[in-house]
């Protein structure tokens, strides 16, 4: 019996209620730094061409390194278009949309992730009636997306107002807060320890859990990361690949200098 892919894996686990851990890798397109992670460590993680210069082909050899040590690889597309969508779950294990607080418009990226390849009014029948064009074709979209993982990120008060109807759409399998967004759409830039803010991410998971689906919050700071999961978080994507290496650096030679 052939090995359960990564995807697979990450989703049983959600599934049956356990925590996922990951982290956000912006920089390192290496395949060779695989070999430094720990075990144990990761589920996941989501590869972003934000605020840098890469393309998210340019973590392909990386995607397949990970998956030889069972992580999954999610990727943020660069928008919230339908053939972004599916060209990056043709070739990672799943999608990350940035700024998904339109129902309509989320219900359509989610077809496009866990439908592929139908599209047009084919796809159409299919979101707005439950229509396939035939229980054949049904049944081979099923098996062929059944581990496409589809994540919205909840990054404005629109989208914490539309929670329940977005966690109902078919195929998101994850929320995922972006902080920085959604405390800048609240009027509370990067306020992360804000009452407010913190009332929106219990609102987030609470909303998710009602439908037995992980959410979590980017977080760089522990303290953070773990307030959130005494929250009752479950997707938990904890810094970033450079944020990792300077705190790491920082507590090193910090000490080392001080003699």
């Amino acid at each position: 019996m052939p090995a359960l892919k990564p995807a697979a894996i990450l989703k049983d686990k959600m599934m049956k209620g356990r925590p996922v851990f990951g982290t956000l890798i912006q920089h390192a397109v290496v395949p060779a730094i695989v070999d430094f992670i720990p075990e144990d460590t990761l589920d996941f993680v989501i590869v972003t061409a934000e605020h840098n210069a890469l393309d998210i082909a340019d973590f392909m050899p990386l995607r397949y390194a990970l998956a030889a040590k069972g992580i999954a690889t999610l990727a943020r597309t660069h928008s919230r278009d339908a053939d972004d969508v599916a060209k990056v779950c043709d070739s990672f294990d799943g999608v990350v949309i940035p700024y998904a607080e339109d129902v309509e418009m989320t219900k359509r990226l989610a077809a496009a992730a866990v439908c592929r390849p139908l599209k047009g009014e084919a796809l159409e029948r299919v979101i707005q009636k439950g229509q396939w064009p035939s229980e054949q074709t049904r049944d081979y979209i099923e098996k062929k997306c059944e581990n496409t993982l589809f994540v919205p990120m909840i990054e404005s008060v629109r989208a914490v107002e539309n929670l329940d109807a977005i966690c109902a759409i078919p195929g998101v399998r994850a929320l995922f807060i972006g902080p920085n967004d959604l405390t800048t759409n609240m009027g509370i830039p990067n306020e992360y320890d804000h009452a407010d803010f913190i009332a929106m991410v219990q609102k987030v998971i609470d909303a998710a859990d009602k439908r037995h689906i992980p959410a979590g919050s980017w977080f760089g700071k522990t303290e953070q990361q773990l307030r959130a999961i005494k929250q009752g978080a479950r997707f938990i994507c904890h810094s970033n690949d450079s944020s990792l290496m300077k705190d790491a650096m920082t507590a090193a030679f910090g000490a080392l200098r001080k003699g």
